[in-house]
């Protein structure tokens, strides 16, 4: 079996190391199966699509509704590298799996207006599946009705007409969506279980997520329903395209 490819931009070692073995325990793969490559430590490179059986995106620190002027000099080379990457990925329908900060990439990639109208506090919500999303053979595990961890400063508002709708939030309309027929992205976070939630909550505390003193209420919110079903996307993603 080819590899598939885990690509993060996560700078803290602790969260970016667990969100691998999250990936890692819910894809089922080995390590020499799921190859990282940590694009805020060292540039992307060129990426041959045909030595790789898929690509996944994990989540991240970079808001692509951020001014340019206020980007960092990595957030602006890493966005560069997954336009170059995108290019390649959406012409030729690449399976591609991007999980939170795919809305970042391959929104922003296909035209997708995003902002902060619909920013989600960290916390565990319900979201449906749409009448596309219930065909598709990622979501055909899930009931019509899951629930998902979120929470994120930016969000879609806009689909572009590349895009399929797949799975929509009461709070949030865009929760996961499709761009050709191999090409995904979530808004939610399918990686993630209570422990690796609350690791991330405990790292990111002083990013602008919540307030200096909502901690204990963000921690309870994680745990205020059962998230047990949206891990399968992972699973489902590699049964299908594992080649």
């Amino acid at each position: 079996m080819k590899p598939f490819l885990l690509l993060a931009t996560r700078a803290e070692d602790v969260p970016a190391d667990e969100e691998y073995a999250l990936f890692l325990r819910f894809t089922g793969l080995s390590e020499d199966q799921l190859v990282r490559m940590r694009l805020e430590a060292s540039p992307l490179g060129p990426i041959d699509l045909d030595e790789w059986s898929g690509i996944f995106v994990g989540g991240g620190p970079f808001n692509a509704s951020d001014r340019d002027e206020d980007k960092s000099d990595v957030q602006r080379r890493v966005e560069a590298e997954f336009r170059t990457l995108l290019d390649d990925v959406v012409a030729r329908d690449f399976p591609f799996l991007g999980a939170c900060y795919g809305v970042g990439t391959l929104g922003a990639h296909q035209g997708a207006v995003i902002d902060r109208t619909y920013r989600e506090p960290i916390s565990v919500i319900e979201i449906e599946r749409t009448p596309e999303g219930a065909a598709d053979p990622l979501l055909a595990a899930l009931p019509d009705r899951f629930t998902a961890f979120v929470g994120h400063k930016e969000a879609i508002t806009v689909l572009p007409p590349s895009a399929t709708l797949l799975a929509r939030g009461d709070a949030c309309p865009v929760q996961m969506f499709r761009v050709g027929q191999n090409v995904y992205a979530t808004q939610f976070h399918p990686e993630l279980d209570v422990a690796g939630i609350t690791t991330r909550i405990h790292a990111y505390a002083d990013h602008g997520y919540f307030g200096a003193d909502e901690l204990h209420l963000t921690l309870a919110a994680v745990r205020r329903a059962p998230v047990t079903h949206t891990s399968s996307i992972l699973r489902a993603f590699v049964e299908r395209y594992a080649r």
